[in-house]
């Protein structure tokens, strides 16, 4: 089964769900297989930091971007309404990636203000720091 991974990645999929049902461990592509639930496991990761910051990024906008609040605003709100839920969905689906999120917050939070301070559009020198619950909260959009 090495060379079907490589050649119909869907048929691997296909074949493997079949060998695993039926026990058939001999046929079973053992390497690729781990790399695929590795990878899973990363992806999660992956979209849990991605939602989260951009999270952060608009909570940000929607509070220090004062010329285009007027006109962007209601969006932003629902942009972070829309972060939240993902960001609910991939814990619900995976509880354990709390930890995960309660670890690397500070860090993703840093990550997106400076990021959002390098485009000079608008003035985050007196930002602090969003607490996790505060900007999980459904209600939490203003911090001034």
């Amino acid at each position: 089964m090495d060379n079907l991974y490589d050649r119909d990645f869907n048929l691997w999929v296909e074949r493997t769900a079949i060998a695993i049902r039926n026990k058939d461990i001999k046929s079973m592509d053992w390497d690729n297989l781990l790399e695929e639930i590795e990878d899973m496991g990363a992806s999660q990761k992956r979209a849990l930091r991605s939602y989260t910051q951009r999270l952060i990024e608009h909570i940000l906008k929607l509070n220090y971007w004062e010329s285009e609040s007027d006109r962007c605003s209601s969006g932003w709100r629902i942009e972070i309404a829309n972060f939240r839920e993902q960001i609910a969905n991939i814990l619900e689906d995976s509880p354990s990636l709390k930890n995960y999120l309660a670890e690397n917050y500070s860090t993703w939070f840093e990550r997106s203000r400076n990021l959002l301070k390098a485009t000079e559009t608008f003035d985050l020198s007196k930002s602090q720091i969003i607490s996790l619950e505060q900007i999980l909260k459904d209600d939490f959009f203003v911090i001034k």
